[in-house]
Order: C-alpha cells, then sequence, then structure tokens
C-alpha cells in the first residue's frame, strides 16, 4: 500500500485532471456548435439560458463553482414538493 501524502499541488492536479477536462470542454463546445448549427432558435429557452449561465460560472475563480453550476441546474426546494407531485406519504409510513 502507498505511503499516504499531503495534498496535491496544483500542478500535480493539472497533470492528473488536464485530459479529462479538455475533453470535457470540447464536448461540450460540439454540443453548442451542433446546437448553433441546427435550424430554428432555441434563444428563448429557460435551458439555454442555463447553460449560458453556468458557462459563465465557469468564468470566474470563486471556489464554489461546481455549487453555483449545479444550482442553475435544480429545481427550488418546494415545501409542500410531496403534495404538488402527488406522493402518498401515508403509504410511506406504514412500510
Amino acid at each position: 500500500m502507498p505511503a499516504l501524502t499531503g495534498p496535491l499541488t496544483a500542478e500535480e492536479v493539472l497533470d492528473r485532471e488536464f485530459l479529462e477536462i479538455r475533453a470535457k470542454i470540447l464536448e461540450v463546445a460540439a454540443a453548442l456548435d451542433r446546437l448553433d448549427r441546427a435550424s430554428g432558435s432555441v434563444a428563448a429557452d429557460e435551458r439555454r439560458r442555463q447553460i449560458d449561465a453556468a458557462i459563465a460560472i465557469l468564468h470566474t475563480s470563486d471556489p464554489d463553482r461546481s455549487e453555483r453550476v449545479q444550482r442553475q441546474f435544480s429545481l427550488p426546494y418546494l415545501e409542500h414538493w410531496r403534495e404538488q407531485f402527488q406522493i402518498d406519504t401515508r403509504r410511506e409510513r406504514q412500510a
């Protein structure tokens, strides 16, 4: 078993992650290219707005980027979500 060392340096993380990051960025770029070349427009589509907002977050150097991107694609918490989605809580309590 290898000896445990301290946290990786930024250079070590970049060495380890670079190719995967590069591949994911290329995948996103290709998807956006396909979207832009397709007929019609999705400029008014909320999902496109979410994508653009998430990309803008990636341009920051904030330490909580992953959380902020996740929130872009998440629904807000609804206190009465069980009722909204018609989930019967009585059956869950009996189990």
